[in-house]
């Protein structure tokens, strides 16, 4: 799971890229489109700059999918006992799977400015990648509705790796 704002991270396996010198801060500066024309700003923030939940009621319902990914970095005794499902505290992958489902059903009170939407479909999928001795996680939610459902995906891979780096600590 890699965020990108602004500036792609590296190509390394963990992302990482060498320390660079502070930034000065800047003036915000309002998004044009490519005609030009200003964007709104953060639908998060109303006027005054307080958080505020978006209201959804206006827009129409229609079909929403999102998919997230990420990868767990195992060490190879660890990526061993995963794959041989001889980790202590259990199947792994399974489990990790179980809580990352639970973890999309759980958004919007993980995440306080979400909408807590029905949920038509979870998928969390866990994958042993032999090359690099990690978990590849994907994960994707749908439903029909008048918000997306990205925070959902996220949150299915999020809790998902975390479930792995949890059961896995220990070795």
């Amino acid at each position: 799971m890699e965020s990108i704002f602004g500036e792609s991270p590296s190509s390394s396996p963990l992302g990482s890229s060498p320390p660079q010198q502070p930034v000065p801060p800047q003036q915000p500066v309002q998004p044009t489109s490519a005609l030009g024309e200003a964007q709104p700003g953060l639908t998060h923030v109303d006027s005054s700059g307080q958080a505020k939940m978006v209201d959804v009621s206006p827009k129409q319902d229609s079909e929403r999918v999102a998919v997230a990914s990420c990868r767990v970095l195992l060490g190879q005794k660890a990526f061993n006992l995963v794959a041989s499902n001889q980790i202590a505290k259990g199947d792994v992958l399974t489990v990790a799977k179980i809580a990352g489902i639970t973890g999309a059903k759980q958004t919007s009170h993980l995440i306080p400015l979400c909408h807590n939407i029905n949920l038509f479909h979870v998928r969390v999928d866990l994958t042993l990648n032999e090359e690099d001795s990690s978990v590849v996680i994907e994960g994707e939610a749908t439903t029909i509705g008048k918000t997306g459902v990205e925070m959902e995906a996220m949150t299915a891979v999020a809790i998902a790796r975390l479930t792995v780096y949890d059961m896995c600590k220990a070795a």
